[in-house]
């Protein structure tokens, strides 16, 4: 491989991570709610379209930028703690396919709400960083995907800190570890699950932004959860460590194979590869990388 070569699988490659780093932003959201409640939350694509689409919305009537942003992340945080009080709190205790079958009624009545409220046309969002190539070292790099990377690196820094030194994020890792010790304890599960939801809005938001400037505001934007699927699948769906590496490898994977093995299959293969080598990967590790592995009972 002549230095060309390398060059060009490099820029590659760094655009592959660039774009995981955007999937497991989304991804983080499932492992939040997962993680205390058991939910595999299917509303997170709706709520990411919500928020991408009340902000741009808001913009679009006048509002300035950070008035905008800030009564988005109002809402949105408002919009976590009614989903947990009026769906999760009445089905504790229910089976998983009844908590799941609830998340994906609730995606469509929010994509209602949506159109209702704002409208179907579609919108284009600018954060004001051009999605411009940058040179460095002879490598060609998306200025909006470092962005969006960093972006979520501040993000994913900000969780660990609260998770790690906020008397709240300590009782979400013991309810994450042992709910019923947590119980036993005094912990109070009604309290960690909203403060969760209302995590997962916010989460939602940033990546709602995120996507929505890289690929406009429109209702098909709820979509973008199903790249998470395949994130979780490898990293597990109840680590966020996993989100954050299976979305850097799942990335990586569909943007090297588009190129270098796409054009041997006809192209396109961009779009379902991360599935192909999620199932693969399934069938080897079922909890994915970094998830807990359930108990053997004797």
């Amino acid at each position: 491989m002549d230095a060309s070569d390398l060059s060009f699988f490099v820029e590659v490659l760094i655009g592959g991570l660039l774009s995981g780093v955007m999937y497991s932003l989304v991804a983080i959201g499932f492992v939040l709610i997962y993680k205390t409640s058991g939910v595999l939350n299917f509303a997170q694509g709706a709520q990411l379209l919500f928020a991408a689409l009340t902000f741009v919305s808001l913009l679009e009537r006048g509002m300035p930028f950070v008035f905008a942003l800030l009564l988005t992340f109002a809402l949105m945080v408002l919009l976590g703690l009614a989903i947990e009080r009026t769906v999760l709190r009445p089905l504790v205790n229910q089976p998983p396919i009844t908590l799941f079958m609830a998340t994906l009624g609730l995606s469509y009545v929010i994509e209602g709400v949506a159109q209702l409220v704002w409208g179907t046309q579609v919108h284009a969002l600018e954060l004001g960083v051009a999605d411009e190539p940058l040179q460095f070292l002879g490598i060609m790099v998306s200025t909006f995907d470092l962005f969006a990377a960093a972006t979520a690196a501040v993000m994913v820094a900000l969780l660990s800190a609260f998770f790690r030194y906020t008397r709240v994020g300590l009782a979400f890792r013991a309810v994450a570890d042992d709910t019923y010790a947590a119980i036993a304890v005094g912990l109070r599960l009604p309290r960690i699950w909203a403060t969760v939801w209302a995590a997962a809005g916010v989460i939602a938001l940033v990546a709602g932004l995120l996507w929505g400037a890289r690929l406009g505001v429109q209702f098909s934007l709820s979509l973008v959860v199903l790249k998470a699927l395949p994130v979780l699948v490898l990293g597990g769906f109840d680590s966020i460590l996993g989100a954050i590496v299976g979305g850097l490898v799942i990335g990586a994977l569909e943007k090297l194979a588009e190129v270098y093995i796409g054009p041997f299959v006809g192209g396109g293969i961009e779009s379902w590869f991360a599935y192909v080598a999620a199932l693969a990967f399934l069938l080897v590790r079922p909890s994915g990388l970094f998830g807990q592995r359930p108990v053997e009972r004797a």
